[in-house]
């Protein structure tokens, strides 16, 4: 029997969760549960890393109290970051993906280097919060944080630095950012300085398996724990969620769905043709050297936002029953539109979108509900039938994993509109791919294939079938 933790942090929700597994199954237990979210400080919608760290030590203290732990790992989303000074410390609080400084940063990049050149070089698809371009845009403002930074690194370095006092940047998260360079295999410091960010700034790069360090001396006195080792793990959650895609043999594909929807299919090199480019596919690393071929779609975020309009009297149970009983043929959104990034309503956004498409605006909230999922699963049709031709793989079922996995009115939807079965689960597939390979750096797993047996021993998935529409 061995017992891992996993510190597993959302843009929603932080967890700890500790893992024991015997016997060839893993058995997981939440330990800490925390809001995350951002904050408007500053001027900026940032992460208050501070307060992360604070509850990730306690949540530490609280697995330590049920038992000895082995090993502990840290993921996290990806492209934001931190800078430290010359005392490694934090110079101010990282600021979020959906913070409005990247608007138009990307359009003035690629008059220095144009798109094609970049997506050729990095194999990421052209978001405009990638971490080159929140780079471009803190380098444009002129504020003295790149002057006083000595060292970058993204969120889960960030934890794994506070926990350890190593600096490194695991490889997964650092192939998300677009300042990765697929020939070299490491940072572009091209692309970089084209930012106006010295590359010096940069940690080493480390593959997935990688022990970094073990807890530092303060963090065991606050935890009660010794020196347990920290491993660097798929640190991306979508590369964990995805080792733990309890798929066989090559005709599957995954849709990691949470606050993001990652719509892909594992392949060993990247994808890099014009086709690609166009419809937006992104080529970011994967554990056990694959290739994690996707799209990013604006997933669960809708309703997070719609619900939150309504303040926290109206539960997301209540929202579903409602959009259960509501029309199938109602209005349609385009998810990615960018209206639905970051708006102050979402009600408000989703008016101004039907307004402008000339469709009539949803008169429950059932109704709207019902519209959202709904866009969702036609949104993922449409993404599925571009992932076979860009890709050349036949596609004959489709893995989801994550939060979304909760959502048994989307995955249904979600089934009858691609066409072919949904297998859902596990629901906590970030953590306990985090779990799991902290396991298979120990050892104690011999393979990816055996330690997507061992998620489908320990967790039997929901299968859902296409409906007549």
């Amino acid at each position: 029997m061995s017992v891992h933790v996993a510190v597993d942090l959302g843009a929603e929700s932080g967890r700890v969760i500790r893992g024991v597994l015997a016997n060839g199954r893993l058995e997981v237990e939440e330990v800490a549960r925390f809001k995350t979210g951002v904050a408007k400080i500053d001027g900026h919608l940032r992460w208050d890393l501070p307060r992360f760290l604070e509850e990730i030590i306690t949540g530490l203290r609280m697995a330590g109290e049920r038992g000895p732990v082995d090993s502990i790992g840290v993921d996290s989303f990806g492209v934001d970051f931190g800078l430290l000074d010359e005392h490694e410390e934090l110079i101010e609080l990282p600021v979020a993906y959906r913070d409005r400084r990247t608007e138009g940063v990307a359009k003035r990049f690629f008059e220095q280097i144009p798109a094609g050149e970049i997506y050729a070089r990095t194999g990421i698809q052209h978001l405009p919060f990638n971490t080159l371009f929140q780079l471009k845009a803190l380098a444009d403002s002129g504020g003295d944080a790149l002057r006083r930074a000595r060292h970058l690194l993204l969120i889960p370095d960030l934890v794994n630095h506070h926990l350890t006092g190593v600096r490194r940047t695991e490889y997964t998260n650092a192939t998300t950012t677009q300042c990765f360079g697929l020939a070299a295999q490491d940072w572009d410091p091209e692309l970089i300085a084209a930012a106006g960010v010295d590359p010096a700034l940069f940690q080493e790069i480390v593959e997935p398996g990688t022990v970094l360090g073990t807890l530092r001396s303060s963090v065991q006195a606050a935890t009660g724990l010794g020196a347990i080792p920290v491993i660097a793990i798929g640190s991306h959650d979508t590369a964990s969620a995805v080792a733990a895609a309890p798929g066989e043999g090559s005709d599957w594909a995954y849709l990691s769905s949470g606050t993001w929807s990652l719509l892909g299919v594992e392949t060993d090199v990247p994808v890099l043709t014009d086709d690609a480019r166009q419809v937006n596919f992104t080529n970011e690393g994967g554990v056990e050297g694959t290739v994690r071929l996707l799209t990013n779609i604006a997933g669960l975020w809708l309703l997070q936002r719609f619900r939150q309009d309504l303040g926290e009297g109206v539960s997301y149970a209540d929202l579903l029953a409602l959009a259960r009983r509501s029309p199938a043929d109602g209005s349609r959104i385009d998810p990615d539109d960018p209206i639905f990034l970051n708006p102050k309503s979402m009600t408000e956004a989703l008016v101004a979108f039907f307004q402008k498409t000339d469709q009539a605006i949803p008169e429950t909230l059932g109704a709207f509900v019902r519209c959202l999922l709904s866009s969702l699963a036609d949104r993922y049709r449409t993404a599925l039938d571009e992932l076979r031709r860009v890709s050349g793989r036949e596609i004959n079922r489709l893995h989801v994993v994550g939060g979304g996995t909760k959502n048994s009115l989307l995955c249904q939807l979600t089934a009858t509109a691609i066409g072919i079965p949904v297998i859902a689960g596990p629901a906590e597939a970030a953590a306990i791919g985090n779990l799991l390979m902290q396991a298979r750096a120990r050892r104690e797993i011999a393979s990816l294939k055996e330690l997507r047996s061992m998620v489908r021993a320990s967790f039997p998935p929901t299968i859902y079938e296409p409906e007549q529409r």
